[in-house]
């Protein structure tokens, strides 16, 4: 199709994909105690064919029938796991990661601090988007002021450890050197 916006111009939309979001029947996962983490196994299929059925009837109060006519799919998403929010914090953390390795440093999180970050980083009315903002205040900045100290250097592998009494705890891991006995005689 076509749309022609109030000055005229003609944008072409031949072979396009166009993607809305919508919070439209959000409030019924919140009453209904779905949104937010799901158990793992919890596959839900009853609570979410009645959700479905809820926010497809809360979609047809909110927007008009011409306009849902028009769309061909409609997607109600699944409620993020732990798992999930997990899986994002370690992909956020591989373009810190990446960052880092430019300058030859290399970063690695402990499982406790992957949990923890994934935790403090989601919140169910927003979902995962605050874990961006958590993962700049929690480990960027604090990480960059220490680099700037000169406390990391090039060639630094920094492990990122989390405990309840000192927070997210920088370490510096040292690297291991074995030495090879220099009076091993080799069999022929």
């Amino acid at each position: 199709g076509r749309l022609t916006d109030g000055q005229g111009r003609t944008v072409d939309f031949t072979h396009t994909v166009v993607i809305m979001t919508s919070n439209v029947g959000t409030a019924f996962g919140a009453k209904g105690g779905t949104i937010g983490f799901r158990q793992q196994g919890d596959t839900g299929t009853f609570d979410d064919k009645r959700l479905k059925g809820d926010i497809q009837d809360s979609l047809r109060r909110h927007f008009r029938p011409e306009f849902l006519n028009r769309i061909d799919e409609i997607i109600i998403f699944h409620t993020l796991t732990t798992e999930h929010v997990v899986k994002i914090v370690d992909l956020q953390v591989d373009e810190i990661a990446e960052r880092l390795s430019e300058h030859g440093i290399t970063i690695e999180l402990t499982a406790a601090a992957r949990n923890w970050l994934a935790e403090e980083g989601y919140d169910p009315a927003f979902g995962a988007r605050p874990l961006r903002r958590t993962l700049q205040k929690q480990v960027e900045s604090p990480l960059s002021v220490r680099l700037l100290q000169g406390e990391f250097a090039e060639g630094d592998v920094i492990v990122v450890d989390y405990n309840e009494e000192a927070g997210l705890n920088f370490i510096k891991k040292e690297h291991l050197v074995v030495e090879m006995p220099t009076n091993v005689e080799v069999e022929e």
